[in-house]
C-alpha cells in the first residue's frame, strides 16, 4: 500500500497524471489569493485565443486587479492601469492600442458559468461591437427559471429591433433634420412612419431570436448571463477538472476553478464595483 501510494505521488510530480484537455484547445491558469483558475481557451474563436496567449505570454495581465465584481453576474479583469492602482482610483478604461473584432458563436458559445468573455465599449461608441485588446471578464451568474429566461428573450429581441431602427436612424438622420429645420412635420411624420415599418419588414424577414432548449437546461442548473449572448465574445471556459494534486488540496481548504470565481463574487466592494481588498492575478500558459 505504502508502495503504490509512493508511486501515485511520484507520477504527479513528474506529471504523468494530471490535468489536460484532448480537444487541443489552450489552457491558461489564473493564480489569485483566493485559488488558482484553469481556463480553456477556444479555437472556434482564434483572434481572441492568440490575443490572451500572446498577453499571457508577455506577462501582460500579471499584477492587475479583478477591479470590476458584481456578484451574480461577472468578474473582469486586465486592465493594465489596474496594477498598484490606488484604492478608490476609477479602473476599467485601460488597454492596449487595439481592439479585436467580435466573434460570435452562438449558440455554440454562450454565457453559461464560467465563461469567458472580452470586454468592450458599447453599442453607441462601438456598433461592431469590438472586443478590448485585453480587458475580459468571467461570468458568475444566476440560475434562471422559465419566467426570467422568456423576459431575456423578450429583450434581445426588443435589442435587435432597435439595432435596426439605429441602422436607419444613421441612414435618414440628414433628411428627418432637414425636414425639422424646413417645418414640414407632416413630411417628417411620414418618414418615421416608413422608417418603423422598414424595422418590422427586416426584423421579420429573420427567424425570431429564441433560446435553444439545451442552453436554456444549462441557465436553469448551471446559471449565466443569458442576456449577454449575441452581443459580447465568448472564447474560453473555466475547466473543473482536477489533477490529483489540486484534488489533494481541496481536502485541506484549497480553491479552485468555479469555487474560486465564487469567492471573488463575495468580495465587499465599492461604489464602482472594485473590491475593497485588491485581488491580484498573475496568468501564466499551461499548454498552447
Amino acid at each position: 500500500m505504502k508502495n503504490t501510494t509512493l508511486f501515485i505521488i511520484a507520477m504527479l510530480f513528474l506529471g504523468v497524471i494530471g490535468c489536460s484537455s484532448k480537444s487541443g484547445e489552450p489552457i491558461v491558469q489564473i493564480k489569485t489569493k483566493h485559488g488558482n483558475i484553469k481556463i480553456k481557451l477556444y479555437n472556434e474563436t482564434p483572434a481572441h485565443r492568440d490575443n490572451f496567449l500572446k498577453l499571457a505570454k508577455e506577462g501582460y495581465f500579471d499584477g492587475t486587479l479583478f477591479h470590476r465584481v458584481i456578484k451574480d453576474f461577472m468578474i473582469q479583469g486586465g486592465d493594465p492601469n489596474s496594477k498598484a492602482a490606488q484604492p478608490g482610483a476609477a479602473l476599467g478604461e485601460g488597454g492596449p492600442d487595439y481592439t479585436l473584432p467580435a466573434e460570435f458563436n452562438y449558440p455554440t458559445l454562450f454565457h453559461k458559468k464560467g465563461a469567458l468573455a472580452a470586454a468592450r465599449e458599447g453599442d453607441q461608441q462601438n456598433p461592431d461591437k469590438r472586443s478590448s485588446g485585453s480587458q475580459f471578464y468571467i461570468v458568475h451568474g444566476e440560475v434562471y427559471d422559465d419566467t426570467k429566461l422568456t423576459k431575456v428573450e423578450n429583450k434581445i429581441r426588443d435589442g435587435r429591433r432597435r439595432e435596426i431602427f439605429n441602422r436607419l436612424l444613421m441612414q435618414y438622420n440628414d433628411s428627418l433634420n432637414m425636414l425639422q429645420q424646413l417645418g414640414k412635420e407632416d413630411e417628417m411624420m411620414a418618414l418615421q412612419n416608413f422608417m418603423m415599418s422598414e424595422v418590422m419588414r427586416i426584423y421579420g424577414e429573420e427567424p425570431e431570436f429564441s433560446i435553444p432548449e439545451n442552453i436554456k437546461e444549462v441557465y436553469k442548473t448551471i446559471g449565466g448571463t443569458p442576456h449577454l449572448d449575441g452581443s459580447y465574445t465568448v472564447f474560453g471556459e473555466v475547466i473543473e477538472n482536477k489533477t490529483l494534486f489540486e484534488k489533494i488540496g481541496s481536502w485541506f481548504g484549497k480553491h479552485y476553478g468555479l469555487e474560486v470565481i465564487d469567492l471573488i463574487a463575495q468580495e465587499k466592494t465599492d461604489g464602482r464595483n472594485r473590491p475593497l481588498n485588491d485581488v491580484v492575478m498573475e496568468v501564466k500558459v499551461i499548454r498552447e
